[in-house]
């Protein structure tokens, strides 16, 4: 999931609330590393068998990468060997700690600390949530399964702007090329209500709900289930390059929906109980998300499978993909009706294992939550003030 899209990078984000108008600015050193009483106590709210699972996945990542790409935490820089040897370190650690204060003593004896500076320079970090959407699809179209969900179309370019110039080392944009010149490549109106992709065989499966789409593309995965059981794995594979407008901030400006109000769930009511209103509002956000097939998944921006509550998204720019991070922030309650009760502080081991066109910025971070209705459910009403770090060994 959130955006002004970063080409190649998984969008996953809520529809945010907050306006995303500027470029956010990219501070010189997202991290500051901690010492002493400045170092939190290391509680973890969740079985360790799970974070294993996570850990052995940017494991999985580290050794595709050669052994001296260097990281940046802060002031300082890890080879991935170093990474590696630090993920080995800490799950030696887990097998020998036994409480929380036992796991935290030795993490601060073998452990440097950071943490990020966030959106106000003292660490405030804004924390949304996404998850991995199942919905029901056809491999055919019929009155029921009326809505495409598109692959990547052939005819889709990403452009490195600094082959052409040095100064645009580094930018990048989505075009095609029309026989005579490069053009931006088609929008949602373009794409949704004029239909200019049918006829291209590029229908991976085909859906009952374009706002169940539309949703999916903000998400970045799901899985669609086929009558008779069968059930295909979707992952982000390409955007179009457009910038992406949040529909709810939209509806918010207009005085529709007002912000204390403004969660996915609601949004998605708004849009089913004004239909005639649907097509206008959603082609609004001009960006577009093309899938692929996966045999696992969801994937994460780092090519391995996100572990639910363990697998974190941030700006891609700033923090160590694959690393080993702690958040603090707070986390619903459900109860058995699907109704959230209240909001809890808690804490937790995490890996930065994804990223997101509109998770811009140290202040801003998204939390998987897995697939299923409680995820929905946390991920759709999660919008919470948190905190943020970073652990490698010394």
């Amino acid at each position: 999931m959130r955006k002004a899209l970063v080409f190649l990078l998984v969008p996953i984000i809520l529809i945010g609330c907050v306006k995303l108008t500027k470029e956010v600015k990219v501070p010189e050193r997202p991290l500051i590393l901690l010492k002493g009483r400045d170092i939190p106590s290391f509680e973890d709210d969740l079985d360790r068998e799970s974070l294993r699972a996570a850990i052995s996945r940017s494991l999985e990542f580290f050794h595709r990468l050669p052994g001296d790409r260097l990281f940046e935490y802060g002031e300082d820089q890890y080879s991935t060997a170093h990474l590696i040897k630090s993920m080995e370190t800490f799950l030696n650690l887990l097998d020998e700690a036994g409480d929380t204060e036992s796991l935290t003593d030795m993490v601060r004896q073998r452990f440097n600390v950071y943490q990020s500076v966030g959106s106000d320079g003292r660490g405030a970090v804004l924390y949304t949530g996404y998850y991995e959407p199942i919905l029901r699809g056809s491999l055919t179209p019929d009155e029921i399964f009326r809505w495409p969900l598109y692959d990547r179309p052939d005819d889709l370019m990403e452009i490195d702007l600094g082959l052409f110039k040095p100064k645009f080392s580094g930018e990048r944009i989505v075009a095609r090329y029309d026989g005579s010149r490069i053009v931006p490549y088609f929008s949602r109106e373009e794409i949704d209500s004029y239909g200019v992709l049918s006829g291209r065989e590029l229908e991976i499966a085909w859906l009952e709900d374009p706002i169940d789409i539309f949703f999916l593309q903000i998400q970045g995965s799901g899985q669609i289930l086929l009558e008779g059981g069968t059930c295909l794995r979707v992952n982000y594979s390409a955007s179009n390059g457009r910038p992406y407008r949040s529909i709810g901030a939209i509806l918010i400006d207009r005085g529709i929906i007002e912000r204390e109000e403004m969660t996915i769930p609601r949004l998605k009511e708004y849009l089913r109980d004004n239909p005639s209103q649907r097509e206008e509002i959603l082609n609004l956000n001009e960006s577009y998300v093309f899938f692929r097939l996966v045999d696992e998944g969801p994937l994460g921006n780092i090519e391995v499978p996100l572990t639910p509550g363990r697998s974190l998204a941030t700006d891609s720019r700033l923090f160590p993909k694959g690393g080993l991070a702690y958040i603090c922030l707070e986390k619903p309650i459900i109860d058995d009706s699907g109704t959230i009760r209240a909001w809890v502080p808690f804490s937790r081991f995490v890996l930065n294992q994804d990223t997101g066109g509109v998770i811009r910025g140290p202040g801003r971070a998204d939390l998987f939550w897995g697939s299923g209705e409680a995820a929905e459910i946390s991920a759709g009403h999660m919008q919470h003030e948190g905190r943020l770090y970073f652990l490698v060994e010394k």
